[in-house]
């Protein structure tokens, strides 16, 4: 087998004539290396395009068809200094870990071989150098300790070094590499030479601090569930085809074709696109559009891979199947997005650009400048060597990472998990809030709205008849009764449970199939954007309505948020429920009815005017909104595919976290220009001194680990962000209430169609939705 074939199945095929394989590549620090791997691999032939994904170290390459073989773009990479190999969700993780380990351990290494050699400065600092053959003994011991750590320690920084300059490029490790090579080196020299002062400890220092920096910004980058969670894993790989003479047989998906006729039984996942020719059933959506309301679907109505078929058997005609289906088109929406989000380039890496050419021309122009005044090259070499020493980044490379490790606790102990640490700078830019609605505003699970109106017989009883039922709505009712013990009922797909109990029929369903409009009518009335069920009895009936409420707090948070930020509602439900939401909220602009192409085109348009949104959401419909927003949150009760694309997630049932995020990350933000700053000012103030001789390289050392511990101190600020709002403001938080009209609502689509009944009742006042469908 060839090398060529071994990679073929990582190949996928965008488009016609389009060829693309995405790759994960080692040594990806900063943004000079994104320009480099993407100029690099344009100027190949063949190649169409390349972007890299700095937080996850990805890199998706384009190229015309037939053009070059996937093998020839490993091998430009590694020719440009980045080995790279192809990504695969069940490996990556675990080599993210294992480079993570390696640091930590080169680090301990480091800590451990620089106490060991101070402890023997220290003894010469005190007197012991007074003697030459005790210091020449204390040199060697140093020597012997250092050498070995320096040579484990420094191996990120060798290696990347080392790869750079077979590619003829420099990067920010080859200074490092220079630095603590020529203090290693000049100690040797020292030490044969029974010179008074060698600099060992002033090398192993110098990684120790450098290997803080590189460890911690590779934790904070470790996305915890990027390579966890694909789409996958709600396809269907089978259906049931269903032939002329009526024979069933179960075939690979790729084996069904437009046109065919397949069989969607109850309690499974639907494999392919399609429209129902017979059958009647409910369908979860919850993976498709966020809402957990069952679409009751008929002879005519579109059903689509991915949902999952409750109730009832269903002939389904095939629209698509193994491509061109809804899942398919959102992971495309979700490639695209996660390709234009990956050019974000820190501001550490921003400044971190300017470093190596200054401080090569710095360290060279001392070295020269020094033997034209006629000092021997040992001094100059040594002076240059302090140059090298005394500017390294140290303080620069912990300003963002400590920062965001500290905010990253202080947001955790507040319910929120950050997935990467630049989203502490995005979120500290963002100008509009865009909320989904169901599951993201309201609660994740639908209660039972009027609990408080039923009579406590009859919630028990409805409770023991909805343990009978499959129905997701039936839960709510069986929670708020509290029931444990079910009445035998027989179900009746999308109408509902019957069941005799002490002689008496009793049903739990739909509005229409209990015959309850007149019961149901004020119900509807007071709960508009509930789902009702109803209990009928021979002489009576009880309707319960069931609804995703709003989260405690949202009227709060929402309030809060709006007093910096523009704040608006993107959802796939229908317009009555949305708008609903946004009058109980105060939010002057809310959309209705979006698929996932709208979201995105709503957030392309805020960022077009330069308003960088914030998304939070929930369901698979909303990750390529995630994905597309300059940074987005999702609870931790979202569809893992939304949770993977989230930059964060917040815990628990409140709201409170995503203003929290927003507050402790502009303090953050301003943490990090601080420590950028600081990091500055120290070396305006330290290389001026180290080019006119005034310190030694050991002086350099302890210098830049002071400015490395100035910058943590100032880092450790973040962990002071205080929730400013008391839990009195919060309950009394409520923003005036506009007319509902003054929205700026879309009509509803197929993508957000939900009953008001439940069971597959029917809405009792006209859906102003037009027909499921339309739009597509």
């Amino acid at each position: 087998m060839t090398e060529a074939q071994d990679l073929s199945h990582f190949v996928r095929r965008p488009a016609d004539g389009v060829a693309a394989m995405d790759l994960v590549v080692d040594g990806v620090y900063c943004g000079a290396c994104i320009a480099t791997i993407e100029k690099g691999l344009r100027r190949q032939a063949g190649v169409r395009g390349a972007r890299v994904n700095l937080a996850s170290r990805r890199v998706t390459v384009e190229w015309n068809e037939g053009a070059l073989d996937p093998p020839v773009i490993l091998e430009r990479l590694e020719a440009l200094g980045y080995p790279a190999y192809p990504f695969a969700a069940e490996t990556v993780d675990s080599v993210e870990i294992q480079a993570e380990k390696r640091l930590l351990r080169c680090l301990g290494v480091a800590a451990f071989g620089a106490m060991n050699v101070m402890l023997l400065s220290i003894s010469l600092w005190a007197g012991a150098d007074k003697d030459s053959a005790s210091r020449d003994l204390f040199h060697w011991l140093s020597a012997l300790v250092a050498l070995p750590t320096a040579a484990y320690a420094g191996q990120p920084f060798f290696e990347s070094a080392a790869r750079a300059l077979r590619a003829r490029s420099v990067n920010m490790d080859v200074p490092i590499t220079l630095g603590v090579v020529l203090a290693l080196g000049m100690s040797m020299l020292q030490t044969l030479a029974h010179e008074r002062v060698a600099y060992f400890d002033s090398a192993l220092m110098l990684l120790m601090f450098l290997l803080a920096g590189r460890y911690l910004d590779q934790r904070m980058r470790r996305r915890t569930r990027d390579f966890a969670i694909n789409l996958s894993a709600i396809r269907a790989d089978r259906a049931v085809k269903l032939f002329d003479g009526g024979e069933a047989r179960e075939m690979p998906i790729a084996a069904i074709r437009p046109g065919d006729l397949v069989l969607a039984r109850a309690g499974e996942r639907i494999a392919v696109d399609g429209a129902v020719e017979d059958g009647r059933s409910e369908i979860d959506q919850s993976l498709v559009t966020g809402e957990t309301a069952p679409v009751e679907v008929s002879p005519g109505a579109p059903v689509y891979a991915g949902t999952v078929n409750l109730t009832g058997a269903l002939r389904v005609r095939v629209r698509s199947a193994a491509s061109g289906t809804f899942l398919e088109e959102v992971n495309g929406l979700l490639a695209q997005a996660l390709e234009q989000r990956s050019s974000y380039v820190r501001l550490a890496d921003r400044a971190a650009q300017l470093y190596v050419p200054v401080v090569h021309a710095a360290a060279l122009a001392t070295f020269v400048g020094w033997l034209a005044l006629g000092v021997g090259w040992q001094q100059a070499l040594l002076i240059a060597i302090t140059v090298l020493i005394i500017t390294c980044p140290c303080a620069l490379g912990l300003a963002v990472p400590a920062v965001q490790a500290v905010a990253a606790g202080a947001l955790f102990r507040r319910g929120l998990i950050l997935h990467s640490g630049e989203a502490l700078e995005r979120l500290a830019e963002v100008e509009a809030v865009v909320f989904d609605k169901t599951g993201t505003l309201t609660e994740p699970r639908p209660t039972l709205a009027n609990a408080a109106d039923i009579a406590p017989d009859d919630l028990r009883l409805a409770g023991a008849l909805a343990l009978a039922s499959r129905h997701p709505l039936a839960k709510a009712i069986v929670e708020a009764a509290g029931a444990k013990e079910p009445i035998a009922a027989e179900e009746f797909p999308g109408e509902g449970v019957a069941a005799v109990w002490r002689g008496e029929r009793l049903k739990l369903g739909s509005v229409a199939w209990c015959g309850a409009e007149a019961e149901a009518a004020p119900v509807a009335a007071a709960w508009p954007d509930a789902s009702l069920i109803v209990l009928r009895m021979p002489e009576r009936a009880a309707v319960f309505a069931v609804r995703q409420g709003l989260r405690s707090d949202a009227r709060a948070v929402v309030a809060e948020i709006a007093k910096r930020h523009e704040v608006e509602i993107l959802s796939g439900d229908r317009e009555p429920a949305v708008a609903l939401v946004a009058r109980e909220l105060g939010v002057m602009r809310y959309e209705a009815g979006l698929k996932p192409a709208d979201k995105i085109a709503r957030l392309k348009a805020l960022e077009s005017a330069v308003r960088r949104p914030l998304m939070v959401g929930d369901g698979l419909n909303d990750a390529p909104a995630l994905a597309a927003a300059h940074v987005s949150i999702s609870p931790i009760s979202a569809a893992h595919i939304a949770q993977a694309q989230a930059d964060a997630l917040f815990l628990g049932e409140r709201l409170m976290p995503v203003a929290d995020a927003l507050r402790i990350a502009a303090k953050a933000r301003r943490l990090m220009v601080e420590n950028l700053w600081l990091s500055a000012v120290y070396n305006l103030i330290a290389v001026p001194l180290a080019v006119l001789g005034f310190v030694t390289p050991l002086v350099a050392a302890l210098a830049m680990s002071g400015s490395s511990v100035l910058v943590t101190l100032n880092a450790l600020r973040a962990r002071d962000a205080r929730i400013r709002m008391t839990n009195l403001a919060m309950r009394n938080a409520r923003p005036p209430s506009p007319p509902v009209g003054e929205g700026v609502a879309r009509s509803s689509t197929d993508e957000g169609s939900a009953p008001n009944g439940a069971f597959g009742g029917r809405p009792l006042t006209p859906d102003p939705s037009p027909a499921r469908g339309e739009g597509r």
